[in-house]
């Protein structure tokens, strides 16, 4: 399964206004790299971040992008 690198810019209320996938690898190491170099260049602004996901098609990592993540559950000693 490849790893894909995604473009995300995020809209004023913090939701996800935009996917745009930058690049494509089969190896980690080769997407781990892309991925410092160009994340100092792209994080200047503060609403667009690079990620990286492994899935097996573009489809299933936008639709993993998307979809919104649960908050962790605290725990009673971690508050």
């Amino acid at each position: 399964m490849p790893y894909f690198i995604y473009k995300i810019t995020s809209g004023s209320a913090g939701a996800i206004k935009s996917l745009e996938l930058i690049d494509q690898y089969d190896a980690f190491k080769s997407a781990k790299k892309y991925i410092r170099e160009k994340r100092p260049e792209v994080e200047i602004d503060s609403r667009t971040t690079l990620k990286m996901i492994f899935a097996k098609t573009e489809f299933e990592a936008e639709q993993r992008l998307s979809t919104p993540r649960d908050a962790p559950i605290l725990r009673e000693w971690e508050k």
